[in-house]
């Protein structure tokens, strides 16, 4: 017993004592290195960057979970036999002959998993093989499932740590254009100062607006897409979607930090990017299903995150062009500055949530493409049938690593500018200090109305106690968190609190 397939009774205790020193040494530098992040976030008052890691701790207690149910569970499922006619349906690869099973199935006892399987895979096999059937799934192949979903989640969270910092490093250099803008002298009771402005001349018009009819039309779409490529967003771009943003959600702080805001606001979608929603993992069933031999289906997926974020990042360029063409085709000239008017009439279904929804699923299908090549050839070699020939697998790289880049140095950067040219702004638009006081005061009012209304309901057939409602500032409060809609045209002026300034 002392051989390969020692069990734990004959194993040395040194051995068992080495190998769970380093395992929990690794787990506890791990949660450490993430306590001291979570300590790092909450000091600074960096409460988006908290949560997403704490989503980011959601992940890998769900990766836990997973481990835990393929590792008890992986015995009986190994037991469960189906017939030999169904194993041979939809198979990746084209299965090997009989004589050739052993030297093919070689790789299991020198890839990274590191764990010999083949003693209970032919255990399991025989369990079936007695019922005259075939198991519904070897423990080989249970371990290299469990291995695979562990690679993924991981890849997607450090691709998103990528993205996230590549593109804040990007935005961090619009701070000279937001730092030039607040050192204008300012008449606080007005916004937009008494000058005219030729509308044709203004270089934003001029940088956007190609003409009015069907072909100007056509080559707005085309110089939008080509413009992704080049300079995203240029000085114009930011310093009059600013102007137009702040003049629709906050006229009365003309020296409103427009840059700090798009920081927190992108800091606050990053909580939602890096986590891996139920859809993503149907995503992914999906395409483990369709991955059949001779089909090239993972060739074909490649594409499918390359051609959506094409798609959004020409989008997101067009508003910009329709900004610009919404004035250029109503005014020769205008007085004060240019003054572009935000809409979510810009976006697809009028919804620039669903921009985010795209980017989220872009970073989570390269991550899944980018993974499984790199599971793939860990596991079973380069020229492993899954991997396809030479031609399949260097586009898949190639497009895989531009994805990546582009939507670091590009499309998210452009999002964070484009999104707040949307109907409503973000809670972002407060310091966290001021979401949590208006948090604090509309989870006062909502008590006190339930406290009133408790009250007057208890009261019976006597002269009843007028219901206690909260102050009108509360609900004021309270609407301006929960919606931040701009059809009201919030005027922070009359009664309500103005936006605090960082």
């Amino acid at each position: 017993m002392a051989g390969e397939g020692a069990t734990l009774e004959y194993t040395p205790t040194w051995v068992v004592a080495l190998v769970c020193s380093v395992i929990v040494s690794i787990s506890f530098a791990v949660e450490r290195g993430l306590h001291r992040a979570g300590k790092h976030f909450d000091k600074n008052n960096q409460k988006q960057l908290f949560g997403a890691l704490q989503k980011v701790k959601e992940e890998l207690m769900l990766l836990g979970f997973i481990s835990l149910l393929l590792s008890v569970g992986q015995s009986r499922i190994a037991k469960i036999c189906i017939s030999k006619e169904l194993s041979q349906k939809l198979l990746p690869c084209k299965k090997p002959e009989e004589d050739k099973s052993l030297k093919d199935n070689s790789h299991f006892q020198f890839s990274f998993t590191g764990r010999h399987l083949l003693a209970g895979d032919s255990a399991a096999g025989d369990y079936c093989s007695q019922k005259g059937k075939a198991p519904l799934m070897s423990l080989s192949a249970l371990h290299e499932l469990h291995i695979f979903i562990f690679v993924l989640a991981i890849a997607h969270i450090i691709f998103c740590l990528l993205t996230i910092i590549f593109g804040t490093m990007k935005i961090m250099k619009w701070k000279k254009w937001e730092d030039q803008v607040l050192e204008k002298d300012y008449n606080q009771d007005q916004v937009i100062q008494k000058n005219y402005t030729a509308v044709r001349e203004h270089d934003f018009i001029r940088g956007r607006f190609l003409g009015v009819g069907k072909a100007d039309a056509f080559f707005g779409w085309v110089h939008s897409f080509m413009k992704q490529f080049l300079a995203s967003v240029n000085e114009s771009d930011y310093i009059t979607m600013r102007l137009g943003f702040i003049t629709t959600h906050c006229k009365t702080n003309p020296k409103f930090n427009f840059h700090g805001y798009l920081i927190r606001a992108l800091n606050s979608d990053f909580k939602k990017v890096v986590g891996i929603s139920w859809y993503l993992w149907v995503f992914v069933v999906f395409f483990l299903l369709l991955n059949i031999t001779a089909w090239h289906v993972y060739f074909l997926l490649a594409f499918v995150p390359l051609i959506l974020l094409l798609a959004v990042g020409m989008k997101l360029e067009h508003i910009i062009t329709e900004l610009a063409h919404e004035v250029a085709e109503k005014h020769i000239a205008v007085e004060g500055d240019l003054v572009v008017r935000p809409s979510d009439d810009l976006f697809w279904f009028k919804s620039p949530r669903l921009v985010l929804f795209l980017i989220h699923f872009i970073l989570f299908q390269n991550s899944f493409e980018l993974a499984f090549i790199f599971f793939i050839f860990a596991q079973y070699g380069f020229d492993s049938c899954i991997m396809g020939q030479v031609q399949f697998i260097i586009p898949r790289l190639v497009i895989g690593v531009l994805v990546q880049l582009l939507c670091s140095y590009s499309t998210l950067p452009l999002y964070a500018l484009v999104a707040q040219m949307g109907s409503s702004f973000k809670g972002a638009i407060f310091t966290d200090q001021t979401q949590q006081q208006i948090a604090g005061w509309a989870k006062s009012a909502k008590m006190a109305k339930k406290k009133g209304s408790t009250h007057a309901g208890s009261s019976h057939g006597g002269t009843s106690n007028p219901v206690a409602t909260p102050s009108p500032k509360s609900i004021q409060l309270q609407s301006l968190l929960a919606k931040g809609s701009s059809s009201q045209q919030t005027n922070l002026s009359q009664g309500k609190p103005e936006i605090v300034e960082e």
